[in-house]
This record gives C-alpha cells, sequence and structure tokens, in this order.
C-alpha cells in the first residue's frame, strides 16, 4: 500500500488522542504534502522550545519521541499500514532535536525546518536504511530522529563558522 494513500484514514478517530497526536493534531491531515505542513506546524513549537533550558529541551524531545512511537503504533494499527504520510509527530519529533541547544533567535528556526526537509525528503545513508529496515511505531520515528540530529550537526556547523 502506498504510503500517500487516503483510503486508510477513514479508519481515523480525531477523538482518540493517539489518533490526534500521531497525525500533528490535524497538520498531517493535508492532503499535499502532509510531512511539510507537519513540520511547518512544528515552527512555532520549536521557536517556544529554544528558550527553554537545555536539560527541558532533551526531557521534551524524549517525552515526543515516546509518546510519537506510541501514537504512531496504534494509529498504523487502526489504519492497517505502515507509515502513512498523514503520521506527522515525527517531523514533530525531528523538528524539535533539530534545534536543541540553538542560539535564541526565531528566525533560525527556518534553517532548522529547511536543513531538516532536506534530510527528511532525500533520506540520505543511514536514515535510508532506519526507514527501511525498522517497522511498527519506532520505525516511524526513528528516520526522523535521524534527519533532526543530521539538521542538528549542520546548523551547529554552520553557527560555528558564520554566527
Amino acid at each position: 500500500m502506498d504510503k500517500h494513500d487516503t483510503t486508510p484514514l477513514k479508519n481515523l478517530n480525531l477523538l482518540n488522542p493517539w489518533h490526534l497526536i500521531a497525525v500533528g493534531f490535524g497538520s498531517g491531515l493535508i492532503p499535499k504534502a502532509p510531512g511539510t505542513f507537519g513540520s511547518l506546524a512544528a515552527i512555532p513549537l520549536c521557536v517556544a522550545l529554544i528558550f527553554v533550558p537545555l536539560y527541558l529541551q532533551l526531557i521534551i524531545v524524549l517525552a515526543v519521541f515516546i509518546l510519537g512511537t506510541i501514537a504512531s503504533s496504534k494509529t498504523e494499527k487502526a489504519m492497517g499500514m505502515h507509515d502513512n504520510s498523514s503520521i506527522v509527530i515525527d517531523e514533530f519529533a525531528g523538528m524539535f532535536i533539530s534545534v536543541i541547544a540553538f542560539p535564541k533567535e526565531w528566525y533560525l528556526c527556518l534553517l532548522a525546518f529547511v536543513l531538516f526537509r532536506i534530510f527528511d525528503i532525500i533520506k540520505p545513508w543511514p536514515i535510508s536504511l532506519a526507514d527501511r529496515k525498522i517497522g511498527g511505531g519506532l520505525g516511524v520515528m526513528v528516520d526522523d530522529v535521524l534527519a533532526g540530529i543530521a539538521s542538528l550537526a549542520c546548523a551547529h556547523i554552520f553557527f560555528y563558522f558564520f554566527l
């Protein structure tokens, strides 16, 4: 089944909090480019995240990863397919990772967005390997976590040389 197939959406129940979390509170239900819209929806939260202490950023990222894994797993089961494109909680987690320890300038979250989308779309190794080999809710989350880490590394290299 194609991950962009909208047929499984009929099995979503937005009154179910796990489903609501998995689809990024509705941002993943936009028919064209749901991953991009999920990442865009995460930007205001990323802006808030850069202003909290590092230890709290890490706790939030871990909590979103755990909740996202559970929500993705439950939503996949309801939809009857792995990693439907409407599941975008993984984009939220990846975006949150991509702004860890960022300078406290809101506009730099736009750099994180661009870098994250590049890594999430292109999926260079080992992101592509994780995307292909890991199933279930964990599989939904891990490739975006890796894309977030790659984005974070590139952004911090940029900051080192240019800020």
